[in-house]
């Protein structure tokens, strides 16, 4: 099961890198930096968008662990389509890392032995007679359809024109569906995860939208297509009409 625990994971190390990136080697702005941090705590400083910068452009942010990286360029591209809740940034960042290890998108969990490579197949599994296995099958069926469609939606627009492959529109509507059952089902009440899986499920297409900035400027910065113009110009009008 993924959790919202990134923040949680993050070492003195972190810290103490982001106090650095932040500071661009100045006396002066490390010690207000270090008073920020010790007043107010570690997430302000993860909010700073200089520590964002310094990862993507000073030298030291080579050494940022996987965890403060994916955590604060989740949460600033949150940021960026209104989406402020570090709980759902945290969860979201969680998904991302589990995802970039071999094959752990296709499992529900990191020790089952099914693998499931498309939506439909999760959508067959999700009503199982296994309540534990049932419920994550849904909640994967949120995160899958979240990390395809936030982190290649280029890829599915391409088979969509190309192969008459399911839209982007389809893959909202399934994450939010598998969150939608996911929060109604009861082992979702006793792990205290029904808030954020509801919340998931109603704000999918506002996640999805940060992951595709991400994607578009982070993971795939020189693609130019028309495909992705036209996503870009829909997508920025329907986060202006929702906000």
């Amino acid at each position: 099961m993924i959790l919202a625990n990134v923040r949680r994971g993050l070492k003195r190390d972190d810290a103490q890198l982001a106090l650095r990136l932040i500071a661009q080697d100045s006396d002066a702005e490390y010690r207000r930096a270090e008073t920020q941090l010790r007043d107010h705590g570690l997430d302000d400083l993860l909010d700073d968008p200089r520590l964002l910068n310094g990862l993507l452009e000073r030298r030291p942010g080579v050494c940022a662990s996987y965890s403060l990286f994916a955590y604060v360029v989740v949460r600033h591209a949150m940021c960026g389509v209104g989406e402020s809740d570090r709980v759902m940034a945290d969860f979201v960042a969680s998904i991302l890392l589990h995802f970039g290890l071999h094959d752990r998108a296709s499992r529900i969990s990191a020790l089952d032995d099914e693998q499931y490579h498309t939506l439909t197949d999760l959508t067959a599994a999700a009503g199982d007679s296994d309540p534990k296995r049932a419920f994550l099958v849904q909640t994967h069926m949120g995160n899958y359809a979240l990390w395809l469609s936030g982190l290649f939606p280029d890829y599915i627009e391409a088979r969509r024109w190309r192969r008459g492959a399911p839209p982007l529109d389809y893959y909202e509507e399934m994450g939010r569906r598998g969150y939608e059952l996911a929060a109604a089902h009861h082992l979702a009440a006793q792990g205290g995860l029904t808030e954020l899986l509801s919340a998931a499920s109603t704000r999918f297409g506002r996640l999805r939208l940060a992951l595709n900035r991400v994607s578009d400027s982070y993971l795939f910065p020189n693609v130019h297509s028309p495909d992705r113009l036209l996503r870009q110009v829909r997508d920025e009008g329907r986060w202006k009409l929702a906000s």
